[in-house]
């Protein structure tokens, strides 16, 4: 959206909050753009060590009339990798371009451990991607585009990662994006595997490792899904493996090259394949038995719908209030969708400590699910008691949360990413609902270890296995982390979904108090292993929640 008419939208619906909020958010992020110069340079002249006797990795390189000058960059930037055990396999896709073969052939006279393959007819980057892999003899394989880059110690990192876990079948990295020029930006450092994120865009992408067996085992690339084969193929092994064997490196190894004609420059350059990318999640739901329809979203990417039973579920909705304030749910019940005579409303005792009310409140309740509502919030999207009815209702996932606007439409409740001094910090804090946040997270739905009570989805049957609230805790943040990491510990999901979305008058931190010696303690105690470093976050960022660049 131009500036002008954001900022008129944003005046309309937030007023001058809701500018001074996105002012500040742009700020921000020049802020981040320069932070992120001085990270790339630091993180360039990192040394790395030699790992002896590595395993061969195969580096798999489909090429296409591709920019000479783009195609020895690849190349060249294999060939001087910090780690030296490795096999480039290039498959022409019979190119019409002049220069393809001899360059080609120069390359594969200078270094034995080049080997091409020359189609005779033109198959389309699926079927090259596969004449690239029957070359390949390595454990595992690397994915690289004719025209990108890869970092100078990437295959070392991915070499440490085989090594320290030999039972990996799916290593991914970080990334960024880099011009004509070899300027970097845009960099995307993402979470450890998180599925209900990989459903709503490609997390793995670049730089993307696989088990060599696993991936000529599942028939490689499937022919009919170009522009998101590699989307494609990692849902595919995803579906074979177990999440223990998916690792994330967290560096930026590949460098995506943001030219015309590649996604990488705009999300419009090969419209075709966003469209491709829903068909392979769909197809993924109906091998993996799973009911569930995918639309397109923001930047045209991914949004997954679970339908609810023809008969919903009993659903009681507990609000409560932090503070001694009447509590009322400020939402007329219409507007939220679900229907009535499935519906019971429930206030907690305000007087008492919050863990306990709560727990009495479920205790009086008879829904199968239950939805957690903050005093005085309003819904500001279509169904949100719908969409979190059906995300607890799926066995996969323990908890769904929703995400709370302050008065100038930015984030006060949501995701939580824990650690750091506050233990418990809101993802995205104070960040404009419009703007995209960390791999779009503020937009799409995605995991996190925990979510905020003021939106909190789980089903009863879910509550009462983990013995609901500790009574211990009296932080409403603490509380819900405890609660959600109980629910993981059972092996199930934890769901961020925007598309429950409330806001509220009344600020989230009045009636908030700071976190007690005591309580700190007991928390700690339970969890001290767990918070040091969040999986839903990466090591690069701030433990904030507000995900700014450490340096």
């Amino acid at each position: 959206m131009h500036p002008l008419k954001r900022a008129i939208s944003i005046y309309s619906k937030w007023g001058v909050r809701g500018l001074a909020a996105w002012a500040r958010a742009i700020c921000r992020r020049k802020r981040d753009e320069l932070d992120f110069s001085r990270f790339s340079i630091a993180q360039s002249s990192a040394d790395v060590l030699s790992v002896e006797n590595g395993p061969l990795i195969s580096v798999i390189v489909p090429v296409y009339n591709v920019d000479e000058r783009w195609l020895r960059k690849c190349i060249d930037l294999v060939r001087v990798q910090t780690y030296q055990n490795w096999e480039l396999c290039i498959a022409d896709d019979a190119s019409t371009a002049d220069h393809i073969r001899p360059v080609l052939e120069e390359y594969a006279l200078a270094d034995t451990r080049i080997k091409i393959f020359y189609r005779q007819t033109n198959g389309h980057i699926s079927a090259a991607s596969n004449s690239a892999l029957e070359l390949a003899t390595g454990e595992f394989c690397v994915l690289l585009d004719h025209d990108d880059e890869l970092s100078g110690d990437a295959l070392y990192w991915v070499a440490c990662e085989m090594i320290e876990h030999p039972k990996a079948a799916l290593i991914y990295s970080d990334e960024d994006l880099t011009d004509e020029n070899g300027k970097r930006s845009v960099p995307k450092f993402k979470p450890d595997f998180s599925r209900d994120l990989m459903y709503s865009l490609n997390l793995v992408t670049h730089l993307s490792a696989y088990r060599t067996e696993i991936i000529k085992e599942i028939g490689g690339f499937r022919k009919g899904m170009e522009g998101s084969q590699d989307y494609d193929l990692a849902l595919r092994v995803v579906e074979r493996i177990d999440e223990t064997q998916i690792r994330h490196i967290p560096r930026i190894l590949y460098h995506w090259r943001a030219i015309p004609g590649s996604v990488a420059f705009g999300g419009d350059e090969k419209p075709y394949a966003h469209e491709r990318a829903r068909q392979a999640i769909r197809d993924h739901f109906e091998r993996t038995g799973v009911s569930a329809t995918v639309e397109k979203t923001h930047f045209n990417l991914h949004r997954v719908r679970y339908p609810l039973p023809e008969t919903p579920p009993p659903l009681s909705v507990v609000v409560w209030s932090d503070n001694s304030d009447r509590s009322v749910l400020a939402d007329d019940v219409n507007t939220l969708a679900y229907p009535i005579d499935h519906i019971e409303f429930i206030e907690a005792d305000r007087l008492a400590p919050l863990a306990r009310s709560l727990n009495a409140a479920v205790a009086s309740s008879s829904g199968e699910i239950i939805v957690f509502l903050r005093n005085g919030v309003e819904s500001v999207s279509e169904s949100p008691l719908s969409e979190l009815a059906s995300f607890a209702l799926q066995p996969s996932i323990g908890c769904v949360g929703g995400i709370v606007l302050g008065r100038g439409g930015t984030i006060e409740a949501g995701g939580l990413i824990l650690g750091g001094d506050a233990i418990a910090n809101v993802a995205h804090q104070a960040l404009p609902e419009h703007m995209p946040g960390n791999m779009i997270r503020n937009l799409v739905n995605s995991n996190f270890r925990a979510v905020c009570l003021d939106v909190f989805g789980i089903q009863r049957e879910v509550f009462l296995g983990v013995n609901g609230f500790d009574e211990g805790l009296a932080d409403k943040d603490l509380l819900a982390a405890d609660l959600c990491l109980r629910v993981g510990q059972i092996g199930q999901r934890i769901v961020l979904t925007p598309y429950a979305k409330f806001a509220c008058s009344r600020s989230r931190s009045s009636g908030k108090q700071s976190i007690s010696a005591e309580e700190r303690n007991h928390f700690q105690s339970k969890w001290r292993d767990v918070v040091e470093e969040d999986p839903h976050s990466n090591r690069n960022l701030s433990s904030d929640g507000r995900f700014s660049i450490r340096l």
